[in-house]
């Protein structure tokens, strides 16, 4: 199997092979939430939330979540990094690191992706005005719709979306993994806390992964065909080892 993964890469090319598995996420992603979105429209998977949610808290109190005391902040602390002053201070020193590098077109990109994402997630909150859980108490602020968790996708657009691009400014390999290692990780554990602090579903934040994960990639794309006709920089060359 690995040999015949090996051959394939070899006769498209890395880059090819690149573009059609980026593009056979967003399909999966963009089907996924589809789907999603039909069950909680249709109500289906109300039963199946609700008892992810119940879950999660203590059966004689439901004001209190399971595990060790210190693990209710630790959600509250890291929910906050998908908040929209963490996403806004992130994205302000991501431009600053590219400005610094002088690379103004992809100033712009950065720009333009994570406020287009924000924009696409205040549309669909709009648009499916879903109510927050009541099943539990709230253990953080909120007040927009529940459906597609705002926290998920803004911080899978921003964080994935970021380290995409951070990874195209170095042609070194530990480092790209590392920059797309690190939004993976930040984007699913916000999503988690979410559930974990009662304010969404747990299809609110599926769905908001897969609208983030699709933007995101959908900007690398862009971002991608942009470089190669030479109005986004291009990766910046490794420094010389022995």
């Amino acid at each position: 199997m690995l040999q015949r993964l090996r051959s394939w890469l070899s006769r498209v090319g890395l880059l090819e092979a690149a573009l059609l598995m980026s593009l056979l996420i967003i399909a999966s992603a963009v089907w996924l939430f589809v789907e999603v979105a039909d069950e909680v429209i249709e109500g289906e998977s109300q039963r199946y939330d609700e008892a992810i949610l119940r879950a999660m808290r203590h059966p004689n109190d439901l004001a209190q979540p399971i595990g060790p005391a210190w693990m209710k902040q630790t959600a509250v602390d890291f929910t906050a990094l998908g908040s929209t002053a963490i996403i806004a201070m992130v994205c302000v020193l991501t431009v600053g690191f590219l400005a610094l590098r002088r690379k103004w077109h992809s100033v712009l990109l950065v720009l333009g992706s994570i406020a287009g994402g924000a924009l696409v997630s205040t549309i669909l909150k709009h648009f499916f005005e879903r109510p927050r859980p009541s099943l539990v108490p709230h253990l953080a602020e909120v007040s927009s719709a529940s459906f597609p968790s705002g926290h998920s996708m803004l911080s899978a657009i921003t964080y994935i979306t970021l380290g995409t691009l951070l990874a195209r400014t170095t042609s070194d390999r530990k480092i790209k993994i590392y920059f797309l290692a690190i939004a993976v990780f930040l984007a699913g554990v916000i999503g988690l806390t979410r559930v974990y602090l009662g304010v969404h579903y747990p299809t609110d934040v599926l769905a908001g992964w897969c609208a983030g994960i699709s933007w995101a990639l959908l900007c690398s794309l862009v971002a991608r065909w942009l470089q190669r006709r030479g109005a986004v920089e291009g990766e910046t060359p490794a420094p010389f080892t022995q």
